[in-house]
């Protein structure tokens, strides 16, 4: 490799990280300009190109065509034409009409979703395409699709009428609070250069005015092959016959003579920090940001890399302070965070965002501050340095061990990145030997040293968001003054570091043994049950050298609880995440956890208990020991955690009274589940109710008898390692003396709750800042237990059909938003095409074959056998019978089937049974409601529509509740996998 010393020797593939030589890093040498591991190259007319063979997943390709064009080359009477373009390569190309593309993507099962195939930003646009490539045409053409993008998309003015309606919606949508939040503190930011002015977004007027000729005069101007590059990485024989294909679809396009160069835009720095006291009714809480911009230096020499490690661990250790802060006795802030992000071409920031309590900015600003001055005070200490610095070693070998299993989309960005802001890519290989010579020669000192670009002075940005006004700039310069003058003057104290323990658990458990051993050859999984009757299946797989998941389940959960104690217990799991469900407080376990790749957390559902894991196989040992800890803390709930609790839910709870779509989910509720106390909001007056110690008793009783639990791993598990650990620390478990919340899933208390059996439709109206509009029809769906496998699959497959086809008549076929229940009736009466249902199998069967090669599908696959109504004790029958469902269910999907199924699952007609509530502005013009409703007919009719240009964003939701044949609802719901 060009990038190593000439005196390394090759790096072997199977070689440990461990083992892994250090590099002789000179802080001169250049790293190269050329990416590492692909065949990259430029045709003759400009293009870049960038191809790579990599086998994960199987039989895909990720795609992509990179444009260096964004809203920022706009001119005043184009604001938006940039996204309205990047809309108009999916409806018509010169090859491809009338959404071709969509449905040619659809048809092989590479799905199309809003910012899902393509983004627009402010400097740049990017299409995304992953496509399988198990048949050699598929390749070729979404090759081709890229090239149509490059230079053949259509602007006529009936195209462009179709796309105005859609980009609106997304305009209006983006505009909620959090969007408006974000589009403010940008224009903070950019004050003083243009990008402060060229949203990508884009202006409502352009986009409901702009001309044809105007949009295509934008693209035929920026829309280069010099500006764009072709990036495809994938499961290929050989790169060569890639680049042969991307030639014969781009080689033949004639540059333009004199394309013009695509122009630099700077951004001003400034010395006195800039403040803004933004007031936002419908913000979820207070919160505060201080942003500190700075050049984005190009990262071109080995001393450029160090010196991006020191920033990373500078984040790093800062961040695990704000963490502790957030943990004490009436802090400052809930949580705090600090980060550092490019944020256009010339320039990034370290940007520390916190949120706190309604009236607490101003307390949580000076605490930011204060942290800031205090590092370049007093530095940090080595062993917080040290704990950084284990996790970032753990975090590159982690990324050195799975080098060949690095997902085709992941390298694709990589090279996204290359093109568009020239990082880098030097390969995993050499960076893991670059971080793990030069990690331990960062000092604190070096690290303390960042504390230096942020200061107010060096381009400032501070930021205060209120849901009321409680601070004044005058009052945010003054903390700044105040803070100023304590770190000139000294009197900022060192900090304090915590007592850590040694050990995660301090004696070591007695070993259980195994008392029942079954293969399962079939799925590959062995099942033991240890002494104490816990269940543990395991499975081994290669995909990923560094992960190995699991997941322990009970059933038994919140549903059996009596109203009298249903909201103390259901405040379980947060009290008891303050306090330190692993016996340590999370400030205190954080540290302990540093260097180790070991997370592990907890559930406690309607129906169900759970805690679920992830690790590294070398930290399985850790990752088991905090299981182990889960079952053998007692909890005991003290003043100060609880306080904390107490007033970050009352801050949620009047977070969700400013939200305008609280109202309209509370009564999406109420008519579903009627005033069923599980379902009902939570109120300040409810909170007042929590008994901490009841909660807290709650939460260790739900995790206290190993023998209520099933436990599946999945993952790269040697057993001769991982069965010691298992029957050391899970078989060590104490079982009690008496069974603790033993229930059988059969028997298990149902949720006190009974869908309407008469149509109910309703307007929720609600104050808005931006007029939206959301619509949610709900439908009750019957499951037949003599065949109820088969039927689940049946409503996998029909949500969507339904899903694909709504999209289809409520966005391609009108540009509008239209109630979609006569487009279901339609397919009840008429039932689907050949086409929908070939595109709606194909969808599903990429998706299974993706899931085959990962972990998570796997675990889950094993999860819902163990669940299902068919185990009765061998699991490998029960995952036998849920594929046998699936193949019965793909073999008989025709029209004809899916139509009868639609008819059978849903009410029919679907018109019969339903609720729908709409949200609707409050000033919204009561035209708009009597257009909605104004039909003598117990349904929507087709002339029953919510014009996007009066309502803003309309979405729809399809809710499908299940019933059960031979019981009432709430026995047979089990969270929704329970089921099968």
């Amino acid at each position: 490799m060009e990038l190593l010393p000439s005196e390394a020797a090759p790096i072997s593939r199977k070689q440990g990280f461990r083992s892994l030589k250090l590099v002789n890093a000179d802080m001169n040498q250049l790293l190269t300009d050329e990416p590492v591991g692909v065949d990259f190259g430029t045709l003759d007319n400009g293009l870049r190109y960038y191809v790579r063979c990599n086998s994960k997943p199987r039989m895909r390709a990720a795609l992509a065509l990179a444009v260096r064009v964004g809203s920022v080359l706009e001119e005043e009477d184009e604001r938006g034409v940039a996204h309205i373009v990047e809309h108009l390569a999916f409806s018509a190309t010169k090859r491809y009409n009338n959404h071709d593309i969509v449905k040619f993507l659809e048809s092989i099962g590479a799905e199309f979703g809003a910012c899902q195939n393509a983004v627009t930003s402010s400097d740049d646009t990017v299409y995304e395409l992953l496509v399988p490539v198990d048949k050699p045409e598929l390749l070729s053409q979404a090759i081709s699709v890229l090239a149509e993008f490059s230079s053949e998309i259509r602007v006529s003015k009936d195209d462009l009428e179709k796309e105005r309606g859609a980009v609106m919606e997304e305009c209006r949508g983006s505009r909620n609070a959090m969007g408006r939040l974000q589009d403010a503190h940008w224009v903070l930011l950019m004050e003083g250069s243009k990008y402060a002015e060229r949203l990508p977004i884009g202006l409502e007027k352009v986009i409901r005015t702009v001309s044809p000729e105007t949009v295509r005069r934008f693209y035929k101007k920026w829309y280069h092959l010099c500006n764009m590059a072709v990036i495809a990485v994938g499961d290929f024989s050989d790169t060569q016959s890639v680049v042969e294909l991307i030639k014969t679809h781009f080689g033949q396009k004639i540059p333009a003579p004199e394309p013009p160069p695509i122009p630099t835009f700077q951004v001003p720095s400034h010395n006195e920090p800039r403040f803004s006291c933004f007031v936002e009714s419908e913000a979820a809480g207070s919160a505060v940001m201080i942003s500190y911009k700075m050049p984005a230096n190009e990262l071109k020499t080995v001393k450029d890399y160090r010196d991006l490690l020191a920033e990373s661990m500078f984040l790093s250790a800062l961040n695990q302070r704000f963490f502790k802060i957030s943990r004490r006795k009436d802090p400052p802030y809930f949580s705090c965070s600090a980060s550092a992000d490019v944020l256009v071409r010339p320039v990034k920031a370290n940007i520390i965002t916190s949120s706190c309590r309604g009236k607490g900015s101003l307390e949580a600003l000076e605490s930011m501050l204060i942290e800031v001055a205090r590092v370049r005070l007093h530095g940090f200490s080595e062993r917080e340095i040290s704990i950084v610095r284990a996790l970032l070693m753990s975090e590159i070998e982690s990324a050195f061990l799975e080098r060949d299993q690095i997902q085709s989309t992941s390298l694709r960005d990589e090279y996204l990145q290359h093109f568009l802001h020239n990082e880098p890519v030097v390969g995993v290989e050499y960076e893991a030997q670059l971080q793990k010579t030069l990690l331990p020669h960062i000092s604190a000192l070096e690290v303390s040293k960042c504390s230096e670009e942020l200061r107010t002075s060096c381009s400032c940005v501070i930021k205060t968001i209120e849901p009321r006004t409680f601070a004044v700039f005058d009052d945010l310069k003054n903390v700044v003054k105040k803070v100023n003058i304590l770190e000139e003057e000294g009197r900022i104290s060192s900090w304090d570091d915590e007592h850590i323990p040694e050990e995660i658990v301090p004696a070591k458990p007695n070993v259980g043994h195994v008392v029942k051993e079954l293969e399962y050859s079939n799925i590959g999984a062995t099942e033991l049950v240890l002494s104490n009757g816990m269940r543990i299946c395991y499975k081994r797989t290669d995909f990923l050298d560094d992960q190995v998941i699991f997941t322990g389940y009970s059933y038994g959960g919140l549903s059996e609880l009596p109203e009298s104690e249903y909201f103390s217990c259901s405040m379980g799991p947060t009290i008891a995440g303050e306090i330190g469900v692993f016996g340590y407080r999370p400030s205190v376990l954080m540290d302990m956890l540093a260097g180790k790749r070991a997370e592990v957390g907890t559930k406690i559902g309607a129906y169900m208990r759970t805690f679920y894991g992830d690790c590294s196989p070398s930290d399985l040992e850790t990752g088991l020991q905090l299981v182990y800890q889960l079952f053998t803390t007692n909890l005991t709930p003290d003043e100060e955690n609880v306080k904390i609790v107490m007033q970050m839910a009352e801050e949620a709870v009047c977070a969700q009274d400013r939200d305008p779509y609280t109202a309209f989910t509370n009564r999406v509720k109420e008519l579903n589940y009627g005033n069923s106390y599980f379902f009902r909001p939570i109120k300040k007056c409810d909170l007042k109710k929590v008994d901490p110690l009841k909660a807290c008793e709650y939460f260790s009783k739900c995790f206290r008898d190993p023998s209520a639990f099933t436990v599946v791993i999945v993952g790269n598990i040697d057993p001769t390692i991982a069965l010691p650990l298992i029957l050391q620390y899970l078989g060590g478990i104490p079982k009690p003396p008496e069974p603790i919340m033993h229930f059988n899933r059969d028997e298990l208390k149902g949720l006190p709750f009974t869908f309407p059996t008469v149509i109910h439709r309703e307007v929720v109206r609600s104050p808005m800042v931006e007029e939206q509009c959301l619509v949610q029809i709900c439908f009750p769906v019957e499951l037949k237990n003599g065949t109820m496998v088969e039927e689940i699959h049946f409503v996998g497959f029909l949500s969507k059909l339904l899903e694909t086809k709504i999209m289809q008549v409520l966005r391609f076929k009108h540009g509008q938003v239209d109630i979609a229940l006569d487009e279901m009736l339609r397919l009840q009466e008429e039932g689907p095409t050949e086409q929908d249902v070939s595109t709606v199998l194909e969808i599903e069967q990429r998706a299974h074959e993706n899931g085959l090669q990962e972990n998570y599908y796997w675990l889950d696959r094993i999860l819902h056998s163990y669940q299902s109504r068919v185990y009765s004790g061998d699991v490998g029958t029960s995952f036998e019978l849920q594929d046998e469902g699936r193949s019965k269910v793909r073999s008989s999907l025709t029209p004809s089937a899916a139509q009868l199924a639609l008819q059978r699952i849903l009410p029919y007609p679907c018109k019969k049974q339903y609720t729908a509530v709409i949200l609707m502005p409050k000033s919204s013009p009561f035209k708009l409601l009597k257009a909605v409703f104004q039909s003598t007919r117990t349904n929507f009719g087709r002339e029953a529509k919510i014009l996007a240009g009066i309502a803003g964003l309309a979405v729809l939701a399809l809710s499908l509740w299940k019933h059960s044949r031979s019981g009432h609802v709430n026995s047979r719901h089990l969270l929704g996998r329970a089921t099968k």
